[in-house]
Order: structure tokens, then C-alpha cells, then sequence
């Protein structure tokens, strides 16, 4: 096995370990202190920005396999459509070797596929972890639980609905220009006021003037 696919097979052991770490029943308060760390820490965000780089250069790894394969199963057709024109013993050696470099691509793509299959799986794993939290705390706190919510609770909705706060945030800058381009034209109008008030009171007085004269 190559350097890069002993890799690949440490990180699928690496994403085995992971997937036994979320499934251990622990108790809730543990759980969910453990989760809002992970959440809200900046090594595990750099370690999990690092592994989506990997996993693109996994999935290279897996299209090149599932290619080679299909050019070793070509070259077995080949080999049986040939069989009747070479002699048995050179036409063995050459499929066994065939039928070896087949072994190795497949294997390949396996380990390549089965790596990429489980990423997908601890996300929702993770995802489906952090909704459970959070409805348990919510039903804590409707229970009238004083240790339901907390800071620890804030940080697991706020990693649970990252898609919508990413809306919302979007959606209050929005407002937020909306703001301050109604401040900008209140300004505006309050300046032109004051501008109109003096000009009518330079009138006025104008006016009072031309009627003492």
C-alpha cells in the first residue's frame, strides 16, 4: 500500500474512533458541555477545515481508483476474447497479474469510498447530536429545570442553526443599511427644514421691516 492510501486508511480508522466517541451514552450535562466545546473551539474548527481539504483530495483518490478498475476489467475482456491464440501457462501469468492489479484498485476504491461514505455520516451524526441537545434542553427548560440553558445551551443552538443564523445575520445587515440610508434621508429633510425655517423667518423679518418703513 502507497503512502497517500496508508493515510487514507489511518483516517478511516481516525473517523471509526469518532464515530464510537458520539455514539457513547453520556450524561446529559457532560454531553452537552463536550459538544459546545467542540463547537465553539478554534482548533477543532481548523482541524475540520483542514480534513474538507483532505476529503477533496480523497475523492481524487476514489474517481482514479474506480478508473482503474474499469481498465483492469477491459483488460480481463481482452484477455479471455485472446485466450484461444497464446499458450496456457504465458496467458496465466498475465491474467494473475491482471487479476492482482485489479485486487489492489479495488481495494483502493473501497477504502476510498467507505472513507468519504463515513465523513458524510459523522456530519449528520454530529448535526442529529446537536438538534437532540438542543430539544432536551428545551424541554428541560419548559420542565422548570434550573440547569437547563446557560451559556453552554446558547452555543450548541447557535452551532445547531449555523445555516440560519447565517440568514439572519444577512438579513439584519440588510435592515441595518435599510437604517442607516433612512437616517441618511432623515438628515437630509431635517437640514432642508431648518434651511426652509430660517429662509421663512428671514422673510418674515424682511417683511416686518418694509411695514415699519
Amino acid at each position: 500500500m502507497t503512502l497517500y492510501y496508508s493515510l487514507v486508511f489511518l483516517l478511516l480508522v481516525f473517523e471509526m474512533a469518532v464515530f464510537l466517541a458520539l455514539i457513547v451514552p453520556l450524561p446529559f450535562t457532560v454531553k452537552r458541555k463536550l459538544f459546545a466545546f467542540i463547537s465553539e473551539s478554534p482548533i477543532i474548527a481548523k482541524l475540520q477545515y483542514g480534513l474538507k481539504i483532505t476529503f477533496i483530495f480523497i475523492l481524487i483518490l476514489f474517481i482514479d481508483s474506480v478508473n482503474r478498475v474499469f481498465r483492469v476489467q477491459q483488460e480481463l475482456a481482452a484477455f479471455s476474447k485472446d485466450g484461444a491464440g497464446v499458450g496456457a501457462a504465458h496467458l496465466g501469468t498475465d491474467r494473475m497479474e491482471v487479476q492482482a492489479r485489479k485486487f489492489y484498485s479495488q481495494r483502493n476504491m473501497y477504502l476510498c469510498g467507505f472513507t468519504l461514505f463515513l465523513s458524510l455520516i459523522l456530519n449528520r451524526t454530529y448535526i442529529m447530536i446537536l438538534e437532540v441537545l438542543r430539544l432536551e434542553d428545551r424541554v428541560k427548560l419548559l420542565e422548570g429545570d434550573k440547569k437547563a440553558g446557560g451559556k453552554d445551551s446558547v452555543r450548541l443552538a447557535e452551532a445547531g442553526s449555523a445555516g440560519e443564523l447565517g440568514a439572519l445575520k444577512k438579513e439584519l445587515d440588510a435592515k441595518n443599511r435599510d437604517i442607516e440610508t433612512l437616517k441618511k434621508q432623515c438628515e437630509g429633510l431635517t437640514r432642508e427644514y431648518h434651511k426652509l425655517g430660517n429662509e421663512v423667518s428671514s422673510d418674515k423679518g424682511d417683511a416686518n421691516v418694509k411695514k415699519d418703513l
